[in-house]
């Protein structure tokens, strides 16, 4: 038996995060292959196997191959419990995946090696940057040609404001590309095409003529002349500085080939962090305090369609969580039990006795819970830091179908809870608005609300430009101000103010005609 505090160093928690496209999705399913979890990668290419990557399994994710929920898997690897949250690349889910972040003790960033670092990748960096989370390259498609490797490392310092050090050096590229060479084992690595096989790794000093037999005369000396340099312009590698989140190891491979991903996986689970320290309202919690805490990170409606069931997605924070153990609900000030918590590897779930710091667990929800709220053994703690942002695209959402109302409205209140998209109650003709991050969105609650819940919506349009809540001491200027734009005011679902500003210059001069009120862009103040 291992003792709490070995159980929970043995765990690493981690986010996949990249633009769309850059290989995300198919580097979780080669690491979830070499960690014995799935035993044939769903290579996304090939028609013997089910079309789908196995962490991408929503219905509508299939049709478009993209991803649009954060996916949660755990497997074994190497006497390590690995947790890894794969999240939507695409922008118009970016929300979901800045919560995922909260809940993460460090991440994967993934980079296509022909199109560089693009504007999603650094948005979802700045996130890693305030919380000082700590952060790895991958550097993919090294099998295609692409941009000059020391290209990418400038780019990467300059774009994601972070210092990097290489810990794999690719020799070559394209059809070209003969392996990488591992700086932190030292040792080369041949590459071989092939989406099944893993490549022969050789152990041999850099400077040795046997470099000559495996690469040729030309390549060897470029690779000699390249790591001289590597050694010269960058710094040692540290893993403090690492931790601190201010350097981050980049390795180059090719993961729809299978290349490269050992080596990032098995220095991964060498450097990465335990689960730390997360700082709540009240204190920091320690992950390995006796009693248990976590929060809610992320709700999913209908895992499983033939049952309408939520799931709620808790992220253990220190601790032991066991099943049939009575926790209390903070916000309800309750004591609950849940008899069947699971673990997941991707849609295949399995009940679970027990989970530690680190964990991520599943927890059947029938409306109980919110994003952020948090379980515990009995102390009363917040954790904070998990936002709803003011979204930038709304529609009328009204229902297409009259038989259906309750179904809609069911569906509705699912899927906001979700934390996906929001839903404002116009105060003066009682309409529901959706607000969203991303015209995406409006077609995956449409397809969403007809598929899972058999509810026809249809979508009118709305000028505006922002929603912002509002608050003040001043209670005779809100209830003024309340009056002057009564056909511009809504409840959210907690029913709080939000104020419906239908362009920048209309917003602007609320905020300079009513001095004192708040406006907030994210509902957390």
């Amino acid at each position: 038996m291992k003792s709490l505090k070995q159980e929970i160093q043995r765990r690493r928690t981690f986010a996949i995060i990249s633009h769309p496209d850059a290989g995300k999705t198919t580097l979780t399913e080669k690491l979830l292959l070499f960690g014995g979890a799935i035993h044939v990668a769903g290579a996304v290419k090939s028609n013997k196997i089910k079309k789908t990557a196995t962490s991408d399994w929503m219905e509508i994710e299939k049709q478009r191959g993209i991803s649009v929920a954060t996916s949660v898997m755990g497997f074994e690897y190497d006497d390590h419990k690995i947790n890894i949250l794969d999240t939507p690349g695409h922008q118009d889910f970016a929300e979901d995946t800045f919560r995922t972040l909260t809940a993460v003790d460090s991440v994967i960033i993934v980079v296509d090696v022909a199109k560089g670092v693009e504007a999603q990748t650094r948005k979802l960096m700045e996130v890693c940057r305030m919380r000082h989370t700590p952060v790895m390259i991958f550097v993919n498609k090294m099998d295609r040609e692409g941009k000059d490797p020391f290209d990418i490392l400038d780019e990467l310092e300059d774009e994601l404001q972070i210092a990097v050090r290489p810990l794999s050096w690719p020799i070559d590229m394209g059809d070209r590309f003969r392996g990488v060479y591992n700086l932190f084992q030292q040792s080369l690595d041949l590459y071989q095409p092939s989406k099944q096989v893993v490549t022969e790794s050789v152990n041999l000093d850099i400077l040795s003529p046997e470099l000559e037999k495996h690469i040729g005369v030309e390549l060897s000396e470029k690779l000699r002349d390249d790591v001289e340099l590597i050694t010269e312009v960058y710094p040692e590698f540290q893993r403090d500085e690492y931790l601190a989140g201010k350097m981050a190891p980049v390795f180059f491979g090719s993961a729809l080939n299978n290349f490269g991903v050992k080596e990032l996986l098995d220095c991964f689970v060498e450097i990465a962090p335990s689960p730390r320290e997360v700082q709540a309202e009240e204190r920091v919690v320690d992950p390995y305090e006796e009693a248990f805490s976590g929060f809610i990170f992320k709700i999913h409606a209908n895992m499983d369609p033939n049952h309408r069931s939520c799931i709620a997605f808790v992220k253990v924070c220190s601790g032991k969580f066991e099943r049939n153990v009575n926790y209390k609900h903070v916000r309800y000030n309750r004591m609950m039990k849940f008899s069947s918590p699971t673990a997941f590897m991707a849609q295949k779930k399995e009940i679970m006795d027990e989970a530690y710091a680190g964990d991520i667990v599943g927890l059947p929800d029938n409306g109980n819970f919110k994003i952020g709220d948090t379980l515990t053994s009995g102390e009363e703690l917040h954790f904070k830091g998990l936002p709803s942002f003011s979204p930038e695209m709304f529609k009328y959402i009204e229902n297409a179908d009259p038989m259906k109302s309750k179904q809609l409205q069911k569906g509705v209140e699912q899927l906001m809870d979700e934390g996906v998209a929001q839903l404002f109650t116009n105060q003066f003709n009682g309409r529901r608005i959706i607000g969203t991050v991303g015209q995406l969105q409006f077609e995956v609650i449409q397809y969403r609300l007809l598929h899972e819940y058999g509810a026809q919506c249809r979508w009118d349009p709305i000028n505006l430009y922002k929603a912002c809540w509002i608050e003040s001491d001043d209670a005779e200027q809100l209830a003024d101000f309340k009056k002057r734009k009564y056909q511009y005011m809504a409840h959210d679902k907690e029913g709080r103010d939000v104020f419906l500003a239908e362009s920048s210059y209309i917003l602007m001069m609320a905020q300079q005609d009513f001095k004192n009120i708040r406006f907030h862009f994210n509902s957390e103040f």
